[in-house]
C-alpha cells in the first residue's frame, strides 16, 4: 500500500521510527513516537509543538489535478460551489464540489497558476473519483470546452510546515522568496526554489489553524526538501507530526473531513459550508433547493465537550436527548470525531445533530455499548475562532 508521492518519502518517514497506518489507499504515519512513547503521548507531544513551535507533516497522498486551457475557468466555474472566477493569478481558494443530488462529493484548495492554470487539490481519499468526476462532465456533457484536465497526484511530494514559527522555516527553505505577511497573505501562492529543488509551489493553506504553508517539489525531490526542513529546523524545534496529530487540530478547529463529518446525505450547508454557495450557477444547486434539503431539523455539524472531562467518547456514538428512553431510542445525532485536545487540556469532539445549529449550549447524552456520558454541543471551531493563528 502507498506509491506514487507518499513513496517518495516513505523511507525518510521510516528513519524516524513512524507507526504507520492505512489512510485510503495509502499507508502514513500515524505518529512518530520517541522510545518508550506511546502513540497517545506522541500525539499529544505533536500536537503541542505545532500549536506552540513549528512541525512538518507528509501530505503528498492530497489528490493533485492539473487544469489547463482557455476554458479552464469556465469549466472549474460550473463545477464548484463557490465562485472561481473571480480568482487572481497568484492566489488559492477554498473550493467544494457537490453532486447533482447536491450532497458533498469533495473539497480542497483551486490554486491558480496563470489566467489559463489551476492547480487542485483534492482529498485523501477521493482524488481518482474527483478526477473522473471532472472528466465525465468534460467529455460527456461539455465537449466544447477546450480545457486539458490531468491527475498529477504522483508527480508531486508535498510537506506542510505549520505553526508560529513556521515562517522562519520556510525563509530558510525558500530563500529567494519573501515571506511577510505583507508579500505573502494567507492563500497566496508562489513559485521558487526551494532548497534541494530547482521548482516548487508554495502555498500559504493550512489544515491545522496555525499559519501554514505547503510545498510541493517534483516527486524525486521529495527526500532532499524533508531531510533539509528537518535539519534547518533542529534550531528552531521542527517537530514531525503524523496523523493522529493532524486529526487533532483539524477537528479543533472544527475542519470537515469528507466521508467522515459528511455523507452521502450531507449539504454544505449541513456541514456549515452554506456561506461558500454562491449565487452563479453550478452542479447540484437547483437539487439543494429541494424542500427537503432546506429543512431547518436536518443533522448540522457542531461541537461536543463531555461535561466529565475524564471520558473520551467514542467515534460514531449515538447522542439522545433521553438516555433512559425505552429502545429503540430517538437519536439526536451520531459523533464523527472525538480527540483528547492537548492545548484544550481537555476531551472534545465533533458530531452531526439535527437542528444543530441552533442547539449550542444544550446538553445531550452519548451512548454506546451500554454506557452514557452527557455532553455540551457548541460551536464546531473551539479554538482561535477568529482565525488570528491561520493568518499570522
Amino acid at each position: 500500500v502507498g506509491a506514487g508521492g507518499a513513496a517518495a518519502l516513505h523511507e525518510v518517514d521510516a528513519e524516524l521510527g513512524d507507526t504507520r497506518a492505512p489512510v485510503g489507499q495509502w499507508l502514513r504515519p500515524r505518529a512518530y513516537p520517541r522510545p518508550g512513547e506511546s502513540i497517545e503521548a506522541a500525539c499529544r507531544r505533536e500536537a503541542l509543538a505545532v500549536r506552540g513551535g513549528v512541525g512538518i507533516v507528509d501530505v503528498s497522498t492530497l489528490g493533485k489535478i492539473d487544469v489547463q486551457g482557455p476554458d479552464a475557468e469556465v469549466f472549474l466555474e460550473r463545477l464548484y460551489v463557490n465562485p472561481i472566477a473571480s480568482l487572481q493569478v497568484g492566489k488559492a481558494r477554498y473550493g467544494l464540489l457537490c453532486g447533482l443530488d447536491g450532497m458533498i462529493l469533495d473539497d480542497g484548495d483551486v490554486m491558480r497558476l496563470a489566467a489559463d492554470r489551476f492547480f487542485v487539490t483534492t482529498s485523501t481519499g477521493h482524488a481518482a473519483a474527483v478526477f473522473d468526476w471532472m472528466e465525465d462532465w468534460l467529455q460527456n456533457e461539455w465537449p466544447d470546452l477546450r480545457v486539458w484536465v490531468t491527475p498529477v497526484t504522483e508527480q508531486w511530494s508535498t510537506v506542510a510546515i505549520a505553526g508560529p514559527r513556521s515562517r522562519d522555516l520556510v525563509a530558510l527553505l525558500a530563500p529567494d522568496l519573501d515571506c511577510s505577511r505583507e508579500a505573502f497573505p494567507f492563500l497566496g501562492v508562489r513559485r521558487t526554489a526551494v532548497v534541494g529543488s530547482a521548482d516548487a509551489l508554495v502555498a500559504r493553506v493550512s489544515f491545522s489553524g496555525e499559519l501554514a504553508w505547503e510545498l510541493s517539489v517534483p516527486r524525486s525531490f521529495g527526500p532532499a526538501l524533508w531531510r533539509a526542513a528537518l535539519s534547518a529546523g533542529a534550531p528552531h524545534g521542527l517537530t514531525p507530526y503524523g496523523m493522529e496529530a493532524l486529526y487533532v487540530l483539524r477537528a479543533e478547529k472544527g475542519y470537515l473531513i469528507v466521508g467522515q463529518e459528511s455523507d452521502a446525505s450531507t449539504t454544505p450547508a449541513d456541514a456549515g459550508l452554506g456561506w461558500m454557495l454562491g449565487r452563479k450557477d453550478f452542479v447540484g444547486k437547483r437539487a439543494l433547493q429541494r424542500p427537503d434539503l432546506i429543512r431547518d431539523d436536518r443533522r448540522q455539524l457542531v461541537g461536543i465537550l463531555p461535561v466529565d472531562q475524564t471520558v473520551l467518547v467514542p467515534d460514531s456514538a449515538i447522542l439522545v436527548a433521553d438516555p433512559t428512553e425505552r429502545q429503540p431510542m430517538t437519536a439526536q445525532g451520531h459523533v464523527t470525531a472525538s480527540h483528547w485536545s492537548p492545548i484544550m487540556e481537555r476531551p472534545f469532539g465533533l458530531a452531526m445533530v439535527r437542528s444543530g445549529r441552533r442547539r449550542h449550549g444544550e446538553r445531550l447524552h452519548a451512548v454506546w455499548n451500554g454506557q452514557t456520558v452527557e455532553v455540551t454541543v457548541c460551536h464546531p471551531v473551539m479554538f482561535d475562532p477568529e482565525g488570528a493563528r491561520r493568518d499570522g
